[in-house]
């Protein structure tokens, strides 16, 4: 059988392609970029699932398209999983695996693998997204199937040549534009924190540095006077400025598809920065029922985009509001990174609707007489007297 295996270059994708290839399938490993991988990487991934039996190795570099239809919605609607994480790996996979489908229907091949267990999310997006591929593709899926361990895994593919490097298993670490994730024993447990040697960049940050995040329509388009090519290269830009003060780290505890809870860390400088500043700055250029309802569509959209729905039609129509209320999200804003976290000092907009001249809170009003409040404060009390007077003569 003709397959594509969803290839990451990792242990369980590894032992996919040798166990595959040994089941007589003629395996192509695609590996889909989402920003995450050096060229050198791409070389030792290409060789690495040569040597074990593949076929052809691809890679198809996906950025600027996931930028485009999905991140910069995320940004729209400063999505964050549980007020937590920005969603780094939920989005990236949806991406990987439409892509996967899509090549897939593309070579006429009979099937397509993935490397996922069974007790986590990616399966069900990975599996997802190739039912909706529009055509009947054969699923397969080793890791899950078979349920090895990480160790069996290692003694497979040592016994055919590869040894896999120790460090390798230590933490599971899943790099892409949006941030990484990184698992390992403490994630597996509910009091222990992540050491400092599990974060892909050190600290190295000791003095505070003043920022200042630039976004047209909503959109992050830089930072102070740095001259970048697009939104994807400025995302890049800033994470590379932004990661050793440890900005953005966290983990995040949340439910699965699947039912169970779980818990992974993430670092992910340049996405929880701009997240932050863009809500920052459409406070002050926004009016009160656009971030009201803003709220309540981007949470739905992240729940959606998480739990793998990101084809489903609803989610078009929720890009399409978040996307027509950010005419006015236009400006900078003002931040200081610190080791370890970061400030919001403010923000400099022409859309600012807090200078527009009509008062100051808590000091002065213009465009009104208390008269003027008084009256209103009359008119809004009416249900409430209302109700009151009719509870009295029931009581």
């Amino acid at each position: 059988m003709k397959l594509v295996l969803a290839y990451s270059g990792g242990l369980d994708t590894s032992y996919c392609v040798a166990y595959l290839t040994e089941q007589g399938h003629e395996v192509h490993a695609l590996t889909v970029d989402t920003g995450g991988f050096a060229e050198a990487e791409i070389d030792e991934m290409k060789q690495r699932a040569l040597s074990l039996g593949a076929k052809l190795y691809k890679r198809i570099d996906v950025t600027e398209e996931y930028y485009h239809d999905c991140l910069r919605y995320l940004v729209y609607g400063n999505c964050l999983r549980y007020q937590t994480y920005p969603m780094s790996v939920s989005a990236e996979r949806m991406f990987q695996a439409i892509t996967t489908a899509k090549y897939a229907v593309e070579l006429g091949a009979d099937g397509v693998a993935h490397g996922s267990t069974g007790a986590g999310n990616d399966q069900v997006r990975f599996d997802l997204a190739f039912e909706l591929s529009g055509r009947e593709l054969e699923i397969i899926t080793p890791i899950r199937d078979l349920k090895l361990s990480r160790q069996e895994e290692v003694d497979y593919l040592a016994e055919r040549g590869l040894k896999w490097p120790e460090k390798k298993g230590t933490y599971s670490i899943n790099a892409g534009l949006w941030g990484t994730s990184v698992g390992g024993a403490e994630t597996l447990t509910s009091d222990q924190p992540l050491p400092e040697s599990a974060w892909p960049v050190p600290v190295t940050a000791t003095e505070p540095r003043k920022l200042e995040l630039h976004f047209t329509e909503g959109q992050f388009t830089g930072f102070d006077d740095q001259e970048v090519d697009g939104p994807v290269e400025a995302v890049k830009a800033l994470e590379q400025l932004a990661a050793p003060f440890g900005v953005g780290r966290d983990v995040h505890v949340g439910d699965t598809i699947i039912g169970i809870k779980g818990r992974v860390g993430f670092a992910a400088a340049a996405a929880m920065l701009i997240i932050k500043a863009h809500h920052l700055l459409e406070k002050h250029t926004l009016a009160k029922w656009q971030l009201f309802w803003k709220e309540q569509l981007g949470n739905w959209y992240g729940m959606m985009l998480h739990e793998g729905q990101f084809l489903d039609p609803v989610m078009r129509d929720i890009e399409a509001f978040l996307e027509s209320s950010q005419g006015t999200v236009n400006g900078t804003v003002h931040l200081t990174l610190h080791p370890h976290r970061f400030t919001l000092d403010g923000i400099t907009s022409p859309d600012d609707l807090l200078g527009a001249g009509f008062g100051s809170y808590g000091e002065m009003n213009k465009g009104w007489t208390g008269d003027d409040v008084r009256g209103f404060t009359k008119i809004m009390s009416v249900p409430g007297r209302i109700r009151n007077a009719v509870n009295a003569k029931q009581s």
